[in-house]
């Protein structure tokens, strides 16, 4: 049966695998629920400091939505159900306050590759391939394929892949920026980069990823807001204030 499956890993790392290789690893409507169940369990992880996001079986790292999933759906159903929820869950990933990795074998092709953009950085096997097949099968990419994935790649590169059908290889992801290594083992590669991660703070780690997402325009507004409130929620003013309305008094704030 189609999943997605949550593992931890050692150093405080989790693992996310789809498993669905019978299908190519595409997303299904229960992949979908597991994926937020499993976000629930990671985002209130404390001791969290990195995710990989791994597939079963070396023919494709997920080749989209599984189209049973979708195809008898009604337009409204499409847009606000399957749509929405889908860029909402992949959102929250790209969102995690913790650093993840994605690991592209085979195809990895419209909901795939979508997903793989919402992860902060990627690594690839030499033989994987990218694409947007949407077009072929009368759709448009709706998980942010036209969206995130412009601001990880170039316009016209976008438009090759969405409008034309082309696909990229691996080289040529890596050459524009898009995955940071290939590699003949990716999961031993995302896993060594991960390991890096005990050596940094992970208070700071949280917050050069905000910074970077406010830059990058990943949800700035809420990235701003997110910063600022933890430098405030850090202040003598904040605990007065706290204090002051718990006593039922009038604060008086130090300043600091």
């Amino acid at each position: 049966m189609s999943a997605i499956h949550l593992s931890p890993l050692p150093g405080g790392l989790a693992e996310l695998r789809l498993d669905n290789p019978a299908k190519l690893n595409s997303l299904t409507l229960a992949m979908l629920g597991d994926l937020g169940r499993h976000l629930d369990t990671l985002e209130r992880d404390g001791a969290l400091r990195g995710v990989i996001v791994t597939a079963e079986g070396p023919r494709a790292f997920c080749t989209g939505a599984d189209i049973t999933a979708w195809g008898d759906l009604s337009a409204a159903e499409f847009a606000r159900h399957w749509v929405r929820d889908g860029h909402r869950l992949f959102d929250r990933l790209a969102r995690l306050h913790v650093p993840t990795i994605a690991v592209l074998q085979g195809h990895c092709f419209g909901g795939g590759l979508e997903l793989a953009a919402a992860c902060d950085i990627r690594v690839i096997a030499p033989e994987a391939t990218l694409a947007l097949p949407e077009t072929g099968v009368g759709i448009v990419p709706g998980w942010s394929g036209t969206q995130r994935l412009l601001r990880l790649l170039p316009e016209p590169v976008v438009k090759e892949m969405a409008l034309f059908g082309r696909r990229l290889t691996a080289d040529r992801a890596h050459a524009l920026g898009f995955v940071a290594e290939v590699s003949a083992s990716p999961r031993d590669t995302a896993l060594e980069i991960a390991a890096r991660l005990a050596a940094t703070s992970p208070r700071a780690t949280e917050v050069a990823k905000y910074m970077i997402h406010a830059a990058a325009g990943e949800d700035a507004p809420a990235m701003v807001e997110a910063l600022a409130s933890g430098m405030i929620a850090a202040s003598a003013d904040k605990a007065e204030g706290v204090a002051a309305f718990r006593a039922k008094r009038k604060p008086e704030f130090p300043g600091t």
